[in-house]
This record gives structure tokens, C-alpha cells and sequence, in this order.
């Protein structure tokens, strides 16, 4: 029944004091104003503006509308232009998960890269939802996944990042340390380290264990990549991870490496409606751009 216009036309002719002003600032003729003072008024079947009046003076009803006015309009016009600069990427807040675990030492550099072309956008990292983040991208709660584990799922839009080696990680001293690829059958017997997920979802077992029929004497999870690497340092067993993810504790000379013979593939996940978001598309930009091809 009541329309934003109409309650701009109040505040216009509370502010402006005459039609012929309000009309002027509203960029509409008087005749024009008049009508849709009029046909607001047989709307509500209630007169709001005395006529004739010098300044112009409302009834009980139009001082009623002219205080809803002044308190919605702010509200709408800090609103619309918030929704204006979240349009053109001024403004928001992108939510980021990786399902891969990788470090940050890659990460937080282009989030940082990220913020200097975008620093109205907030940036978060949900390391909690590491281990199964793509829900987050359903339920509203995260913007952007990385993963190795391209899911096909109704609502997101995947993007291809780039390609990497795996590794198998393990102590330099490991009998194992120094091949140039090692089989599936070198692992039978070796504790596996791995996260805390299904097999189904690990490289290590769907593409190389498995298909060979071998079985890892045991298998023992940790949550992190940092806890994996620093368990093989330690000679507690071996474990199948990017070797760009763990390329600063190699040349540390702190783990040994060995191929695997298995390429992965790093995937940016959003829901498809934040394609259009101008940071969005900026950070799988970044992303997808980073340098580990020249490094790997």
C-alpha cells in the first residue's frame, strides 16, 4: 500500500516546505507531486498535508508517516548503497576453508595480496572446517573451499587451480628415503599417516593401494599436516601428501622425500552465485596464479 516513493515524498515535503520545492528536488513536475500526494492519500483514505498552508504542515496522519520516514529511509539508503559497493567488490567478507590442509605459509600471502586490491573485504580462514568443508558452501557459513577432492555437488561452481606432485613423506634415515618412485608395494607393512577422513577420499589408497590389493601394516591419523610431517620426522611413519604444501620442511632437510608416481589437482569451490563477486573471482585469481609451478 505504501511505497519507498511515497515516504520520500513526505520527507521532501517536510524538508523542501512547499510542493513547488519538493517537486524541484524530486526532479518531478508539481502537477506530478500533487497526484502522488493525491493517490497516496485515497490509498489510505486519510488526508496527510494541509493544502494551502505556508510552509506546508502535515495532519496527524502525515506527521505519523513523515516519523516512519525519517527512521526507514536512512536505513534503505545506507542499505542500497552497502548493497552498491558489495556489487562492485568495495565491501564484504569471504570465508575460506581448505579441505586439502596445506599450509599457510602459501595461503596467507595471497590473502594478503587479496586485501590490498580489496580492503573493504574482510577475510577469514575456517580452520576448523578443514575436514569437511564443502557443506559450509551450502549452509551459508563459508564462501570459498580448497580441495584436492572435486565433489560434484547441485549449487557450486568449481574452478581448477593448478596440478601438483604427491610425495611420500618420511624420516631421512627411512629405508624408503631416496627412491625414485616407490610402488604400493613398498608401503605393505609401513604405518600410514594420513587425516582423519574417509579412505575413499585419499589419493594414497583409491589410486595406488587399492588398486595393487596392498593393505599399510597400520594406519594412524593426525589432523594437520604440520602434526603428519613432524610424526614422519620422527620416524613414526610415512605419509602421502603436495609437495607444495611441505616444500619448506624438505629443503629444511627435516623429511625425506620419495614420488609417488601421482599427480593431484588443487579445485576452488563456491557457491555458484558468488562467481559474480568481483573478490571472489580476484581470490581464485590469485590463487589459480600462484608460483609452486615453478618450484615443483
Amino acid at each position: 500500500m505504501i511505497e519507498i516513493r511515497h515516504l520520500r515524498t513526505l520527507l521532501a515535503l517536510h524538508e523542501s516546505g512547499s510542493l513547488t520545492a519538493a517537486a524541484r528536488r524530486l526532479h518531478l513536475t508539481q502537477s506530478a507531486l500533487s497526484h502522488q500526494l493525491r493517490e497516496l492519500e485515497d490509498r489510505l483514505g486519510l488526508q496527510l498535508a494541509m493544502r494551502g498552508h505556508r510552509p506546508l504542515r502535515f495532519t496527524q496522519a502525515g506527521n505519523r508517516l513523515l516519523a516512519l520516514a525519517q527512521t526507514l529511509l536512512p536505513r534503505v539508503d545506507d542499505t542500497l548503497e552497502e548493497l552498491q559497493r558489495l556489487a562492485k567488490g568495495d565491501r564484504g567478507r569471504l570465508r575460506i576453508a581448505s579441505e586439502c590442509h596445506s599450509c599457510l605459509d602459501w595461503l596467507l600471502p595471497k590473502l594478503r595480496e587479496l586485501r590490498r586490491h580489496f580492503p573493504g573485504v574482510d577475510v577469514d580462514v575456517a580452520l576448523s572446517a578443514s575436514l569437511d568443508p564443502l557443506p559450509g558452501l551450502l549452509d551459508g557459513s563459508l564462501d570459498l573451499v580448497l580441495t584436492p577432492d572435486r565433489r560434484e555437488t547441485s549449487g557450486l561452481a568449481w574452478v581448477e587451480l593448478f596440478h601438483y606432485p604427491m610425495v611420500l613423506v618420511m624420516a631421512p634415515e627411512h629405508p624408503l628415503a631416496g627412491r625414485d618412485t616407490v610402488k604400493a608395494a613398498d608401503l605393505a607393512g609401513e604405518t600410514l599417516l594420513t587425516y582423519p577422513v574417509a579412505r575413499e577420499r585419499l589419493d594414497i589408497f583409491t589410486r595406488l593401494l587399492w588398486p595393487a590389493r596392498i593393505e599399510p601394516g597400520r594406519v594412524r591419523t593426525a589432523e594437520t599436516t604440520a602434526m603428519l610431517v613432524e610424526l614422519a620426522a620422527l620416524g613414526q611413519g610415512v605419509s602421502a601428501l603436495p609437495l607444495w604444501a611441505v616444500e619448506h620442511v624438505v629443503r629444511a632437510g627435516d623429511v625425506a622425500t620419495s614420488s609417488l608416481g601421482l599427480e593431484g589437482t588443487l579445485h576452488a569451490a563456491t557457491p555458484v552465485q558468488n562467481r559474480s563477486l568481483p573478490y571472489v573471482a580476484a581470490c581464485i585469481g590469485l590463487l589459480g596464479g600462484q608460483t609452486t609451478g615453478d618450484r615443483l
